[in-house]
């Protein structure tokens, strides 16, 4: 018996070990770009030729997860990260450089960042999304591409920070709060997909659902009531979900009330 344990704990570590060591070859991957944009007559040069106008990006790129792209028909394999994206740069330097002379911007055009992330491009395609197709929207106004952390940063509280691109548009949902809805603590993506859903208002799951992941039901054997913590919701539920039967309709938060219901 104590034979099979030692066993068992061999192989458990042993897939613990692998595991890690996957997660590190994913992080550290080398990604190719499979089809950079084109620049009619201009070459590759290579991160480096950037660094001289755009000290400061190409310095944190490198640290970035855009960082490992490079497209493998560069003269330059694996050292033209930034051309990956935004094209060969000969002729935009050549031109003493500009704003949009000579080089892709994925910022105005989101089909270049759609040419990796192909699963973000069908969820635009759905009924509810935000209208980045539509070119009212762009991928940077949410992402930083250069930096360390793809999801732009912010100044003050680490909390402050998993809302704060929501917050550029959606203030009211976003502001404090005296009662707070503790998902907001986890981030506005706990309940919505940021780049489109099927259900309204970019919900991950239909009304219900979504509230009972958190709020858990439960019914009574003897009586046959259902609750939701200590109340009874047994009559209430056939009002509808939970704020669209009218009940929780402050889901965001209250500063009148601790249920949120208004």
């Amino acid at each position: 018996m104590r034979l099979r344990r030692l066993s068992a704990a061999v192989f458990l570590g042993g897939l613990t070990v692998c595991f890690i060591s996957l997660l590190i070859s994913c992080s550290s991957v080398t990604r190719t770009m499979v089809a950079p944009p084109e620049i009619p007559g201009a070459a590759y040069v290579g991160n480096q030729a950037c660094y001289d106008c755009h000290t400061n990006i190409t310095r944190n790129f490198l640290g970035s997860a855009h960082g490992r792209l490079h497209f493998e028909g560069a003269k330059l394999s694996g050292q033209s990260g930034c051309e990956s994206c935004h094209g060969p740069g000969s002729k935009h330097i050549g031109a003493g450089g500009g704003r949009g002379k000579f080089i892709a911007n994925p910022g105005k055009d989101p089909s270049n960042c759609f040419q990796c992330h192909l699963q973000i491009r069908a969820e635009f395609n759905l009924p509810q999304h935000h209208p980045v197709l539509e070119q009212r929207m762009n991928c940077v106004q949410c992402h930083d591409p250069h930096g360390l952390d793809i999801f732009k940063p912010a100044g003050g509280l680490a909390m402050a920070r998993l809302n704060q691109g929501c917050s550029e548009c959606h203030r009211e949902q976003t502001r404090p709060f005296v009662f707070e809805h503790e998902a907001l603590r986890e981030g506005c993506t706990v309940c919505h997909n940021p780049h489109g859903s099927i259900n309204r208002k970019l919900l991950t799951q239909s009304d219900p659902n979504l509230c009972l992941r958190c709020h858990a039901q439960v019914q009574h054997g003897s009586t046959g009531q259902i609750y939701i913590g200590y109340t009874d919701h047994t009559m209430m539920l056939r009002q509808g979900a939970c704020w669209s039967a009218g009940c929780h309709t402050a889901v965001h938060g209250s500063n009148v009330h601790p249920r949120m219901l208004y």
